[in-house]
This record gives C-alpha cells, structure tokens and sequence, in this order.
C-alpha cells in the first residue's frame, strides 16, 4: 500500500462484516462502530466521499430477539433482519450526527445493480447523495431477498456498489488482518501476503472459510475484490480492529491486504461500456458530434435530432452523426419514445414536453464512451 491508494475527492467504499460489527450473544459492539466513525468523519471532512455497506442486521435482530444460534429457516433469517435492521442504522446515524453529518439509508438487491434503468437509478441516489455531502449506509434489503443471508455477507453488494459509483478502493474492514498465504488458525507459518493483483490465480488456493455468525470469509472478499477491480477499484481488505486503522491507511500506511485491479478506473469502465450491444441510435446533429469527439461531455437532447430503435431507459444507444458515422456510444436516461419527443428541444423544455422533470441529459458522459477520434 502506498499514498496513492487515497486521494483526497476520491469516493471509498467502506464494508463492515457482521462478525466485525458485533459481539457474540451481545448484538452491536456500538463502542467500534464509533471509533470508526470517528475516523470516517475525519476523511470527509478532509474531502473524500464515503459509502458505507454495513452487515449485522442479522446477528443484531438475533440478540434482540433472544436468538442464540443463527436459525436455518431463511424466513426466520428475514425476520431477525427486519428487527435488526433499525438498529444498525440508528447506530450509525446517532454517531455522524454528533460531527452534523447526515446519513441516508439505501437497501439494493443484486437484482438493482443487473437491471440497466435500476442501475441509473440507484447511480443516481448514491451520487446525488454524495453530492449533497450525505454518508450513504448501505445493506441489501434482507427482509425480502436472500442473497446475503445464504451466501456473501455483503461483500458482493460493496463491489457492486464500487462499481456502480466508480469508486477508486473498495475498503473491506474484517477481523482477520488481510489475506495470508494459508488460514493463520490453522498454520502458524501462514504469512501476511501485503499486496497483490485480484486477477492473481495463486490468490486461489490462499482463501478460507468464514465465521459462525459471519458467511463472508475470504472467499467471497478474493471474489468482490475481482468485481471491484474489473471497474479500476482497488482493494484493501484489514482489520477493523487494528487501532485507528481507518486513519492509518488515508495516511498511506501499509496495512493489510491491498489487491490491486490491472487496469485504471477510466480504462476498465470505458471497456465495460464499449462492450455492451447497443439497443438503439440517436443521430446528433454537427454542432453534437463536434463537441463529443473533442471535448467527451454530456450528450443533451437540444443536439439530438432523430431517435431509431425500441430501447428502454438505462439500455445502451449508439450516438451517430447525420452521415450515420459512430461518434459515442453510451447508457440513455430515456426511454426511445421519450428520447424521441425530446429531440432539438432545451434542458429546460423536459418537464413541459415529457410531463414531468427528469435528468438533464440524455446520455451522462459518466455512461459514456467516445468511439470515434476528434476531427
């Protein structure tokens, strides 16, 4: 690890496990959760934008309701999550709001993050939300999905959601100290390894198994750095329970476990983009199509002057010029007949022409790919 891994406007993911967040038998461990906020707070004040994904809703709805193992019954798991899950907000909340920090919950299923128009959709919250200086705290929906409960601990969800925002590093805070070489309770001779590529197959036959309470292991924290890094996101994987870890490595300190993606962020996602099939075209007129090839900005519906195919918010359109030449390529906040009625018209027109106020542009240059070299 090194001082690259933050910088200050960067937005970081933070995920929290389950056996990390509480103490066995006793719920929350809220005196952790606040010297991690602590730290966080310190980071946004200091300009980076946080993401919090949070597990624990489980074990916490299992103290509350005198559970003492965790039940087999999926149903039964909902419900300790439906009891726990307002606690672990709260939890987190009451802690930002004494630095005037405001939080705002967010629950995702996987099912969010496959669907293209849900996918802009909760983009756009988390970056509005980050825009608006809100520390997002997000969990999969538990009481309705089973996803988590059977399989990840969220640390799928915190890659996705990496992705999703183009984060720089997705932060997995563990009770283990990273990744070693072999499970360090088993082999006294297993080694820290400090830093590696997440494509790196030898990672493979290093990873374990998870905790009683926890299923994320480092399985599934080698599998969500892979996602992470297929967007240009780094990963660190360490403890939480390293005295003030958080500060330490914003320092540049070497902590941990860092996996690091092949590929910078930009390239990775333009790749991501360019490989989608494109579900229909919009044709830009001259003033457009110069502007996107030399400078790569939004594309506005007043430079639109023909919509072709059927296409559904949040599908991928190609974006030609009036002699049918590919200029870009990217994801349309509009579906093909709103797209068309909105052809030549001002930003300002949207809620008169479509009914109601939607997003300012047509194509954001986040969802964006320049296809065609500037003239």
């Amino acid at each position: 690890m090194n001082s690259e891994a933050f910088t200050p406007g960067d937005v970081l993911v933070f995920k929290f496990g389950s056996s990390l967040l509480t103490d066995p038998g006793k719920g929350l461990s809220v005196k952790h959760l606040h010297g991690w906020v602590d730290q966080i707070a310190e980071l946004h004040g200091r300009g980076w934008r946080v993401v919090i994904v949070s597990s624990g809703s489980v074990v916490e709805g299992m103290n509350r309701l005198g559970l003492s193992e965790r039940p087999d019954s999926v149903h039964k798991l909902q419900a300790a999550a439906s009891v726990g899950q307002s606690s672990l907000v709260q939890a987190w909340e009451s802690r930002f709001h004494t630095y005037g920090i405001l939080t705002g919950q967010v629950l995702l299923t996987h099912a969010d993050l496959r669907s293209r128009e849900r996918y802009l959709n909760a983009r756009s919250t988390l970056t509005t939300l980050l825009s608006m200086g809100v520390v997002p705290i997000v969990n999969e929906n538990d009481t309705v999905v089973t996803d988590e409960i059977r399989f990840g601990d969220n640390d799928t969800l915190a890659a996705l959601v990496a992705n999703l925002i183009s984060a720089s590093t997705l932060v997995l805070m563990t009770d283990q100290k990273g990744l070693y070489t072999s499970d360090p309770r088993r082999d006294e001779k297993s080694n820290l390894v400090p830093q590696a590529r997440a494509s790196d197959p030898a990672l493979d036959s290093m990873v374990g198994t998870g905790s009683a309470l926890g299923r994320g292991g480092m399985i599934t924290k080698l599998s969500a750095a892979r996602t992470a890094a297929r967007s240009g996101a780094n990963t660190l994987v360490v403890s939480g329970r390293e005295e003030n870890v958080i500060r330490r490595i914003a320092e540049g300190e070497v902590c941990g476990t860092l996996l690091t993606a092949d590929q910078p962020m930009l390239v990775s996602r333009k790749q991501w983009l360019a490989s989608l099939p494109a579900r229909g075209r919009v044709t830009v007129d001259a003033g457009a199509a110069r502007v996107l090839r030399s400078q790569g900005v939004s594309l506005l519906s007043v430079g639109t002057i023909d919509v072709g195919g059927d296409f559904n918010r949040g599908d991928m359109v190609s974006c030609v010029d009036e002699q049918g030449h590919e200029v870009a390529r990217g994801l349309s906040n509009y579906a093909a007949n709103e797209a068309s009625k909105l052809c030549g018209h001002e930003t300002h027109e949207i809620e008169r022409v479509l009914g109601y106020k939607g997003d300012e542009e047509l194509v954001h240059r986040d969802n964006m790919v320049i296809t065609a070299p500037p003239h």
